[in-house]
């Protein structure tokens, strides 16, 4: 399933390839010095993620890391998981038309200014998490489940408990249930593969 994922995305980032690669061009007229995190370029101002950009099905994107304290005059900045995404902003192309070097520079040096001030937001106390029914379920009635769960950290434990109560259907809760079930056995994380 990774690697038919892994070739999706590729091949969306193949589709933009040019504009991707206009895209870079204007970054590196700036100070930020480019990395590769998480598969991606990633562009950094004194070590510290500052924006990334990739391409997608319908449209191309350029995202800022601390994009919620931009100012965004022109109205272009969404945010990709309204709700969910606290900081990251999203600014989305649909061709290279669309690409208009002066306002993407005035938003890069915004973001670097924003970074050169160490501007944060404080995190939020979490609610602490409800055990899915389903999964409160699966525990009880599996002795050596449970202990492999209890054995996690729990970080490990909230996000296989989001992974599951997140799904809105039961047969949806019930295949996430199934597929988590030998990752826990295993004492592995959920999200483990991206902490490499």
């Amino acid at each position: 399933m990774k690697e038919q994922n892994d070739r999706r995305m590729l091949s969306y980032t193949d589709k933009w390839c040019e504009e991707l690669s206009y895209l870079s061009s204007i970054i590196q007229k700036t100070p930020l010095e480019k990395t590769i995190k998480w598969g991606s370029d990633v562009y950094t101002f004194n070590g510290k993620n500052v924006l990334s950009y990739g391409g997608f099905k319908n449209y191309f994107a350029l995202w800022f890391y601390n994009g919620v304290f931009l100012q965004d005059k022109y109205n272009v900045l969404i945010s990709a998981q309204e709700g969910v995404t606290k900081l990251l902003r999203q600014w989305r192309f649909s061709s290279a038309k669309e690409l208009d070097e002066k306002k993407i520079l005035e938003y890069v040096h915004d973001a670097i200014a924003i970074e050169m001030k160490g501007l944060r937001i404080a995190p939020e106390k979490e609610k602490p998490i409800e055990i899915p029914q389903l999964f409160a379920e699966m525990l009880s009635e599996d002795k050596t489940l449970k202990e492999s769960f209890d054995r996690l950290t729990s970080g490990k434990q909230k996000e296989y408990m989001h992974y599951i109560a997140e799904a809105k259907q039961e047969a949806t809760k019930v295949k996430r249930l199934e597929k988590v079930r030998p990752m826990i056995l295993s004492g592995i994380g959920l999200n483990d593969k991206y902490k490499k």
